[in-house]
Order: C-alpha cells, then sequence, then structure tokens
C-alpha cells in the first residue's frame, strides 16, 4: 500500500511494545471523582451543582461558558462534596467538581439514544455533539462542535480522521481502532454528515498494518466516501498542519486553520465518542489512556472515567517498577511533566508515562554547534536555533520575525540537538511572551 507523508520529521524508538497488543480493560470507578471545569480550549464551564448535591452518570455538572466551550458531565454516580480550586494536569488550580462515589454507577434519566444518523440533521448532529461535551482527544482538547462549524467563507471540502499515533508509547487509539472500528466510522460519518462533506479519510501510520486491515474493511461499504490512506511511519506525521500536507499536499497558511484549506482534522478516539453520543446519547465521560514506560510494572491501556486519580491508576497497573524518575500525562515528545498523581484524567489524557531515574536524567547543555540538524528536522521549515537564540536573550520581536508563533512545539529540535539546546522549551517560552505582547497592543 503506498504512503504518504511530509517533510522534515524524526524517527525516535517508539516503544509502543509495551501496550500495543494489550486490549483497552475497564479502570476501577474513582472512589474520588475531580472534574475539572476547564478540560478544553476556550472559556471554563459553569457548574451547575453545589456541595451537597446527588448526582447520576452522564448528567451535565458543568455549562459551556461561552461557544468555544463544552460542557462537563458526572463520570459517576454519587454526592458532590465540593465545587473548589483542585491541581490540574496543567500545574495550575482549576475549579473543579468533587464527587464521592456512591457505587451504584447510576445513569441519568436524560441518557438516551439520540437517533438514526441518516434521519438527523446536520445542526442536530451538531447540537448532540456540543451537548455531549465532546472535544478533541489527540490532546488538544479543541470543541469539536466549534470546528464543525467553519465559517460561511470557508468551504470545508475534505474530513481527516487521525489515526497516526505518532507520539512515543501510546497506542490507547491503535487499540480503539482495532476494537472500536465500527464506532471509528460511524463517527466519520457523522463529521462528514455535520459538514455536509462527501469525501473523509482515515490516516493511518503505516506500523500499524492490522488497524489499516480493519479499517479497510469497515470502511468497504462506504467505498465512494470514506478511504483509508497508509502514512508513513515518522514523527510528528499526527500534527495537524503535516498529516494535511502529507493527504493533500496543501499548506495550511501561516496563522490560519485547516478550513482555510477546505479541511478539517479529528482524531479517531473523537469520531468514537461521537458515534457513542448519537448511538446511547452517553455523553464524554471516559476515555482510553494508555498507561505506560519502562518505570510501571504492568503497562496496560485503560478506558478510563473522567476525574480518575493519576495515583489510581498508577496502581491499578502495578505500581512503579522502580524509583520514577518522571511521569507524564500523554507522550515523552509534547507531554506535560507532573509534579503530583493526585491530578485527574481529563478529556486530553491520552497517556500516562512514567519513565525511570536514568531515563529522566536532564542531559548536560552545551554550545551550539551550528549543524543544522534542527533545521533539517523542524517540520515546520523554521529556523529553531535562530528563534530560539533570541528568545533566551528576550528578544522576542526578533524571535517573530522569524515566525516563532508557526512553531507546533513538537520538539524535533531538541531530540535532534547534539549541543542537548533548550530549543522547544525557549520557543515555547517565546511565544507565550510574544502572545503576551499581542493582547497588551490590542
Amino acid at each position: 500500500m503506498k504512503t504518504v507523508t511530509f517533510k522534515g520529521g524524526i524517527h525516535p524508538r517508539y516503544n509502543k511494545e509495551f501496550t500495543a497488543s494489550k486490549p483497552i480493560r475497564p479502570a476501577a470507578l474513582p472512589r474520588i471523582a475531580v472534574i475539572p471545569l476547564q478540560q478544553h480550549v476556550g472559556a471554563p464551564c459553569k457548574p451547575l451543582v453545589k456541595a451537597g448535591n446527588e448526582v447520576k452518570v452522564g448528567q451535565k455538572i458543568g455549562e459551556a461558558g461561552g461557544f468555544v466551550s463544552v460542557p462537563v458531565h458526572a463520570s459517576v454516580s454519587g454526592k458532590v462534596v465540593a465545587v473548589e480550586p483542585r491541581l490540574h494536569p496543567s500545574g495550575q488550580q482549576v475549579m473543579s467538581v468533587v464527587i464521592e462515589s456512591d457505587g451504584q454507577d447510576t445513569v441519568d434519566e436524560n441518557v438516551q439514544p439520540k437517533g438514526d444518523i441518516d434521519k438527523l440533521s446536520d445542526k442536530e448532529i451538531i447540537d448532540v455533539i456540543k451537548e455531549a461535551g465532546i472535544a478533541g482527544l489527540g490532546g488538544a482538547a479543541f470543541p469539536t462542535h466549534v470546528k464543525l462549524s467553519p465559517p460561511p467563507d470557508k468551504r470545508v471540502e475534505l474530513v481527516i480522521i487521525n489515526g497516526a499515533e505518532c507520539e512515543p508509547y501510546l497506542t490507547c487509539d491503535h487499540r480503539l481502532m482495532l476494537e472500536q472500528t465500527d464506532d471509528v466510522v460511524y463517527g466519520t460519518r457523522a463529521i462528514m454528515k455535520a459538514l455536509g462533506v462527501s469525501k473523509g479519510i482515515i490516516a493511518i501510520e503505516n506500523n500499524k498494518p492490522d488497524a489499516i486491515a480493519v479499517m479497510l474493511k469497515a470502511a468497504s461499504g462506504y467505498a465512494n466516501n470514506i478511504e483509508v490512506v497508509a502514512l508513513k511511519t515518522k514523527y510528528p506525521q499526527g500534527a495537524e498542519k503535516q498529516l494535511i500536507k502529507a493527504i493533500t499536499g496543501k499548506e495550511v497558511p501561516s496563522g490560519g486553520l485547516p478550513a482555510d484549506v477546505g479541511t478539517v482534522v479529528d482524531n479517531v478516539g473523537t469520531a468514537a465518542a461521537i458515534a457513542r453520543a448519537i448511538k446511547t446519547g452517553m455523553p464524554l465521560i471516559e476515555r482510553a489512556v494508555t498507561v505506560t514506560g519502562r518505570g510501571i510494572k504492568e503497562p496496560a491501556n485503560l478506558m478510563v472515567r473522567i476525574g480518575t486519580p493519576f495515583s489510581q491508576l498508577i496502581d491499578e497497573c502495578g505500581g512503579f517498577a522502580d524509583k520514577p524518575g518522571k511521569v507524564i500525562m500523554g507522550g515523552p515528545m509534547m507531554g506535560i511533566a507532573q509534579y503530583s498523581l493526585d491530578v485527574p484524567v481529563i478529556k486530553g489524557t491520552s497517556g500516562i508515562l512514567v519513565l525511570t531515574e536514568e531515563e529522566a536524567q536532564a542531559p548536560q547543555v552545551q554550545v551550539c554547534i551550528r549543524c543544522a540538524r534542527c533545521v533539517e528536522a523542524c517540520p515546520m521549515g523554521l529556523l529553531p536555533l535562530y528563534i530560539s537564540r533570541y528568545a533566551l536573550a528576550g528578544m522576542y520581536d526578533k524571535a517573530e520575525q522569524y515566525n516563532a508563533m508557526d512553531c507546533i512545539e513538537c520538539g524535533c529540535c531538541s531530540f535532534e540537538c547534539p549541543a542537548k539546546r533548550p530549543l522547544v522549551e525557549s520557543i515555547r517560552l517565546a511565544k507565550r511572551a510574544i502572545a503576551a505582547n499581542r493582547r497588551k497592543a490590542g
């Protein structure tokens, strides 16, 4: 099968063998579920409950705070014991609804099937997705209904369902494609109908031949509309702009969005969640999470209720294999290091990676040798060494001139750098400073 790809990128050790063959199994219900009211890009939710209220599974407990926002729902049944700031995987304190589970898992009466996809209108599908609280499950957690509501002047002609899962260690999307194949296709059809699009592509890296095979079979009944495309295994093949470039040959303009080139991209997990929301009426209360790494005794793929503490999942996987060096939400390239295991699983938690002390040792930083390996690796065609130099010097205007804001923070530059320069870290710093300066300037 022919493969497509993009310019640049790297080939890290993928380490997917820890969990690639392990089916998704349900994690235990949390005794205490901490559900942040901010789990998505955009405005935080407004709480609909208070301490003392009884809640049921699937009940809306937080209302969307604006158009770019999604509601949140109770992932367990029980009693609300607090609505207060709690530690979030981002490292910040975020207002959260804390629920003490009664262990009964009683489902809210309003959770009902939404009807046949062929009989739902585009607006009805988008409303179901919004009310289900669905945000991108690939990690970015951008509200899905917003993606499916492009401006009138943006004509979308193609839907790409992202099954690349290029981040090392993570395998939850791979397992979803194998185990919830029909839901991925059903969700793809729903997204296409919501956008009025007749062409959809499910894109999968060619290191997952079993997923490609089952998806080809499942999509065969829609061969005129849904195609399965094999991607060359390379990081960051799953990044939105690189995926679009590989498949369509089109380049999303600087500062632009996929809709600017007639495309919408959604994750395979998002598609499956949409299918469940339509078929059963159950909102986004759980997600697949890969718990993995050499620092964990029994790596696994788990279906986890939102609000479950990281500590519980680590215990369910046998605990630490040795003294951990670092615990990361997500993968090693774009994940977020944690300083507490009390943080909850949120909508964007694709994995929990435990590195050993040896793996987590910080390398000694050397002087840049101007080898240009970072330039060759950059999938955005930037000059990371110059952006980093200006960032470290506090010259953010110069960093902006070198297109710092186009950086997707994939970490390819830092990975390739033989001098172990803090390239992506300093560029991220520059981006924050540039964004702050733009806000001040109005």
